[in-house]
């Protein structure tokens, strides 16, 4: 008797177990650029059990940009996509993509632009008719290096590269002229006196007040779930909030991103301010329109009804 007791005991545990597995929602989403801050959130927040204390579990992929992570968004190959360039967003509605946005990843820019210490190129000026990296096509690099060019009153060769990683090695062998990356990756090597910056995005100064990447969700799935991306948005909050107040965040994020402590403070602290990073406000919407009308990523500015379409920022 007191076997099956025993017995009965270890099935029902089974089967609470198995109940508040099945009650957690599933999200996959897409991220570009693994290591860098902004990116972290997701999945620290996951291994630090925020998302699960909301009742969500991530199944996660990362990719080479912000392109990459919102045509996978467009195509419902996942739910949520995590920071899609700002202009490449806005022409994809524009085209009827099925495509939300319920948050913001980043204000201005902590990408920066670079050269091997024994480049004869001094400035971004020195560029003109040079290669110079962006990630991938309708991503915030491939925005900010057409704002680089305007504001140098250059004119460059943009090619894309793909991710921090991949440009260094493309930059240091001389395959492209001017690298690209976003702390932590490449913050050793300035340090080091290995590669030397030539621009950072914020040079601009229009540039540096707007919003550069989303949080972007597949609208079908939006409408089917709204719960559970409200649900995603809450611990989206609470783990940047963690992120910024415990050393244990920083540890995490270091050991996340495969670099030392020191390179994970600087990066946190004198690249991604928390104000910046804070996901309920969209900046300089007007602005940021009137580039994508420039840039020939939208014919026209979006109309009131399409910017409340598609905008459900904060997502309530």
């Amino acid at each position: 008797m007191m076997r099956s007791i025993v017995f009965a005991g270890v099935a029902a545990i089974a089967m609470l177990v198995a109940d508040a597995a099945a009650a957690e929602d599933m999200i996959k989403l897409t991220i570009g650029q693994r290591g860098v801050f902004e990116n972290a959130v997701s999945e620290l927040g996951q291994d630090h059990g925020i998302f699960k204390k909301h009742g969500l579990k991530l199944e996660i992929l990362y990719t080479q940009g912000g392109g990459e992570t919102l045509q996978a968004v467009v195509a419902g190959a996942v739910d949520v996509g995590i920071a899609a360039g700002t202009l490449g967003t806005l022409g994809a509605y524009a085209k009827g993509a099925p495509v939300r946005v319920i948050g913001a990843t980043m204000k201005g820019s902590y990408e920066f632009w670079y050269v091997p210490a024994g480049s004869p190129i001094k400035s971004f000026k020195d560029a003109a008719g040079k290669t110079v990296a962006y990630s991938s096509t309708g991503s915030s690099t491939s925005l900010i290096v057409a704002a680089l060019q305007k504001h140098y009153d250059v004119k460059v060769q943009p090619v894309a590269t793909g991710s921090p990683v991949a440009t260094m090695t493309q930059a240091m062998s001389g395959q492209v002229d001017v690298g690209w990356s976003a702390a932590p990756t490449g913050v050793d090597a300035l340090q080091d006196g290995r590669i030397r910056l030539v621009a950072r995005g914020n040079d601009v100064p229009a540039f540096a007040g707007q919003t550069v990447r989303l949080i972007v969700v597949n609208a079908g799935a939006l409408a089917d779930r709204p719960d559970v991306f409200k649900r995603y948005m809450q611990a989206y909050r609470e783990t940047l909030d963690w992120m910024y107040a415990d050393p244990d965040a920083l540890k995490a994020y270091a050991k996340w991103a495969g670099i030392s402590e020191a390179v994970a403070l600087h990066t946190r602290d004198d690249f991604v301010p928390k104000e910046n990073a804070l996901p309920d406000k969209i900046w300089g919407l007007d602005a940021i329109m009137a580039d994508a009308v420039t840039l020939k990523y939208l014919s026209a500015p979006l109309t009131k009804d399409q910017v409340e379409e598609l905008f459900k920022v904060p997502l309530k």
